[in-house]
Order: C-alpha cells, then sequence, then structure tokens
C-alpha cells in the first residue's frame, strides 16, 4: 500500500512539476513578446496623417482598412499586436527564432526576409534553415534607409537582438 501512495505522489509530482514548467515556458514568451511590442513602440512611435498609408505604429493600411486619423494609442497598440502575431506565424517554423525574425519583418517585410517577389532569399534564413543560429552580425546589417547605413536603424537592431534572441 505504501509503495502504491509513493508511486501515485511521485506521479503527481512530476505533473505538477511538468506543468508548472509548462507555464514557465508560456510565461517567458510572454515576457519576451511584451519586450518586442516596446522596442517597436520606441522606435516606431505613433504615427500621424502625413505618414499614411502608415497608421498607429507602423502598420500599413489594407484596402479596404479605414482608420480615424491619427490612429489612437490603444488601436495602434491591438494593430501593433495582431501584426507582429501574424508576422510571427510566418516563422513559425524557426522555433524559438519566430519572434526576432517577426520583429525584424515587422519593419523590413517578410517578403524581403524569405525571399518573396523580386527578392532573394535573406542570408538569415538561408543560416538558420541549414542549422546556424549565428546571426547576430546578419540581423544587425538590416540597419540602411534608401541603400545608407542609418546608426539609430543599428541601435534598434542591437536592441532587438540583445534582449529577443535565444541563445
Amino acid at each position: 500500500m505504501r509503495i502504491l501512495v509513493l508511486i501515485i505522489a511521485l506521479f503527481a509530482f512530476t505533473q505538477t512539476t511538468s506543468q508548472y514548467e509548462h507555464n514557465v515556458v508560456i510565461n517567458e514568451e510572454v515576457i519576451r513578446f511584451e519586450h518586442a511590442v516596446r522596442i517597436i513602440k520606441k522606435y516606431e512611435t505613433l504615427h500621424q496623417k502625413k505618414d499614411y498609408p502608415y497608421v498607429g505604429y507602423g502598420h500599413l493600411a489594407l484596402k479596404g482598412e479605414k482608420f480615424k486619423l491619427p490612429v489612437k494609442e490603444n488601436e495602434a497598440d491591438k494593430l501593433l499586436r495582431k501584426d507582429l502575431m501574424q508576422k510571427m506565424s510566418q516563422f513559425r517554423r524557426f522555433g524559438k527564432d519566430s519572434l526576432i525574425l517577426g520583429v525584424l519583418a515587422y519593419n523590413v517585410g517578410e517578403g524581403k526576409l524569405l525571399g518573396l517577389g523580386s527578392h532573394s532569399k535573406s542570408t538569415i534564413i538561408t543560416m538558420l534553415e541549414s542549422g546556424n543560429r549565428n546571426i547576430r552580425k546578419q540581423y544587425i546589417s538590416y540597419n540602411r534607409y534608401n541603400g545608407k547605413p542609418v546608426k539609430s536603424i543599428k541601435k534598434r537592431r542591437i536592441e532587438e537582438f540583445e534582449v529577443l534572441y535565444i541563445k
């Protein structure tokens, strides 16, 4: 009888521990997502009427979408979160790298990374597909505007990488 009680207690403990570990992983993912939202807001700032078709924190207004400009912060926040989740889903196959790739795609577009349209597949994607996760240099290299390096974009990429990349 004691052995049966011990087995049941051990089973309950492993189930509880397993559930706890699962919750910890989910909480870490939520925290990282919130960090990503904070960083995007910091660098995008709220767009104004003059920035249309970009609204909120950089949402590209799609055909048929109507917005009262400028978009209020709470609506901009919802758009940002929805867009970031959509971008992340494009990179789901990269597992723990899906968030950092989604953040980069939020700014440069997923087509530029995945090689859609006139773009060739990015070095970052090629490296990750081959199992090489040493992508810091390539990630930070996405720091150009009109072909010229921009210090503030480089600073953004460094912050994104340092905060969001999982070793």
